[in-house]
């Protein structure tokens, strides 16, 4: 397992057998979602985005040459424009940034940037480029889901989900730049099956991030 495509089928492996149903996702797509929930998504996203933008940034003063600096840059700018764009669904809500910053954030939910500041400092940048690669079409499907329901069930408008169609198109160029860095660091030494873990990992802690909304919403 030391090619970038062994590696990557490992870690789809692994992922497939640990999803399960989004269960905050299926209550706002059905309309179950109160607004008080939605603000609450507002606000874990603040801090979680918040967060990443920062573990991003120090993987790339770990890893500052190329491909991998490049593609960490890349992803730290990434989070912070997703941040910046954030400010349009709290506005929709009747939000402002200073509620989102003084948002109580749940620790459950921020499992998963408290994960990812970990690989961060410890891991190899084999680690986060494959989970973004393991990782993103899952989290593309799940970003456009949640935007449309956000369209059809509650009426926000379009020009208030910049945040979540920006995490929704994950740009071809990044990509390649996850792939350059994770041949990178294979051919270097990176332990495959650390990596492989890492992917695995964020995975579940992403999908933590959403039951954790789902609390106490109940079925349909």
């Amino acid at each position: 397992m030391n090619t970038v495509t062994d590696v990557l089928e490992a870690a789809r492996l692994r992922i497939a057998e640990d999803t399960e149903p989004n269960r905050f996702l299926e209550a706002l797509e059905q309309g179950r979602v109160p607004e008080e929930r939605l603000t609450w998504l507002a606000g874990e996203l603040y801090h979680l985005v918040s967060s990443d933008r920062r573990s991003f940034a120090l993987l790339a003063a770990r890893f500052p040459e190329a491909p991998a600096g490049d593609l960490f840059l890349a992803m730290a700018r990434g989070e912070d424009q997703a941040l910046e764009l954030l400010g349009g669904f709290a506005t929709a809500l009747g939000r402002t940034p200073k509620d989102l910053r003084a948002h109580e954030p749940r620790p459950l939910a921020q499992a998963y940037p408290a994960y990812l500041a970990r690989a961060a400092l410890f891991g190899t940048a084999s680690d986060t480029a494959l989970a973004l690669l393991a990782n993103v079409a899952e989290s593309t499907l799940t970003y456009v889901r949640v935007a449309d329901a956000l369209v059809a069930r509650y009426g926000i408008e379009e020009g208030a989900l910049e945040h979540f169609r920006f995490f929704a198109d994950t740009p071809q160029a990044l990509l390649d730049q996850a792939t350059a860095t994770l041949a990178d660091g294979l051919a270097g030494g990176d332990d495959p099956v650390a990596a492989v873990r890492c992917a695995a990992a964020v995975h579940a802690l992403e999908a933590a991030f959403w039951n954790c909304l789902a609390r106490g919403l109940g079925t349909a």
